[in-house]
């Protein structure tokens, strides 16, 4: 299931922040991951360089879990994959659930990749 994206496709976040379209709140959530190979945790997945990365190391579903402390409404969710970097690492599926708490998380966008796509946006 997917909506219409509000923000341009291939928009940049960054810039998107700088110009106050969008807030970045993932600092205001505790960051955990289903697993992950040494040097490729949370840290790299959160610090804004494309060269670093999350890698997982582990069986799947591969999981990036975001709890906020307090309910919270996130209108827009970025995420950059580079398929000529990662090739066959590239997520080909994203699921996205809310909820709670673990026990009741209901998705509510799904998406699926391929090749020619690097940047997914859900408003």
């Amino acid at each position: 299931m997917t909506t219409p994206n509000k923000t341009p496709p291939g928009a940049d976040p960054k810039q998107l922040e700088r110009t106050g379209t969008v807030r970045e709140i993932g600092s205001q959530a505790v960051w955990s991951l289903s697993s992950c190979k040494p040097g490729f945790g949370v840290d790299q997945l959160r610090d804004d360089n494309l060269e670093t990365y999350w890698q997982s190391d582990g069986s799947q579903p591969h999981l990036v879990n975001i709890q906020f402390r307090r309910k919270t409404t996130v209108k827009t969710l970025c995420i950059y994959a580079d398929y000529k970097s990662d090739e066959s690492y590239t997520p080909s599926k994203i699921s996205v659930r809310v909820g709670n708490n673990f026990h009741n998380l209901q998705e509510i966008r799904e998406s699926r990749h391929q090749e020619s796509q690097q940047q997914s946006k859900w408003s």
